[in-house]
This record gives structure tokens, sequence and C-alpha cells, in this order.
């Protein structure tokens, strides 16, 4: 019987991408931090390669590349200001929600915290 329950349980989560508003909530705001910081870790690396990529390409003649290797390095460049600019619309979207994932989860709390009192304030008969 239990493993009936389980079964039917497991069926009932996949109705629905997630439990409820709450859960959501909690593990949107647990996994948000991670992802901005990820971004700008991805940002800084991307722009120390920029930064080496254009100094190669700048001291082209002393490294002796040939045009081929010219060629892959502006590739390299073009590929790595894309990258730069993509990221950095990536972080000014996560801050831009996250204050307002931290608005829904501060007003999700006041609804509880009143919720709870309303509750608790009920005579029991």
């Amino acid at each position: 019987m239990e493993g009936d329950k389980v079964s039917e349980e497991a069926k009932n989560d996949k109705q629905y991408p997630v439990r409820s508003l709450h859960d959501f909530l909690f593990e949107l705001e647990r996994e948000w931090t991670k992802f901005r910081n990820g971004t700008l870790i991805g940002l800084g690396s991307s722009i120390v390669l920029f930064l080496v990529v254009l100094f190669l390409i700048l001291r082209d003649r002393y490294f002796h590349l040939g045009f081929i290797g010219f060629i892959l390095l502006i590739i390299a460049l073009v590929i790595l200001a894309y990258s730069i600019y993509a990221m950095v619309s990536q972080y000014r979207f996560l801050n831009k929600w996250e204050r307002r994932i931290g608005l829904l989860v501060h007003m999700e709390e006041e609804m509880l915290e009143e919720r709870l009192s309303d509750s608790k304030a009920e005579p029991k008969a």
C-alpha cells in the first residue's frame, strides 16, 4: 500500500512543474546567487582572454603567427567580444529580476505570517 502512495505522489509531481509557489521561490532564491556569480566569473575570464587575444593581434609581428593565425585571432576576438556583451546583458537581467524575486519572497513571507496569525487568533470551537 505504501508503494502505491509513493507512485501516486510521483505521478502528481509530474503533472505540475512546481509543487507550490513557496517551493519555487525558495529554490529560485537559493540558486540565484550561483548564476550571478557564474556570470561574473565568466565575464572576468572573458575580459582577460579578450585582452590576451588583443595583445597577440597587436604584437603579431613579434610572434610570426602567419595569415591563418592572425585570422583565427580576429575570429576569437569577435567571439569573445560577443560573449562579453552577452554576459553583461545576462548580469543586468539577473540583477533586475533579483530585486523582483526578492519582493515576491518578502510578500509571500508577509502573507504566510498573516495567515498564521489569523489562524492563531481564531477561537477553536
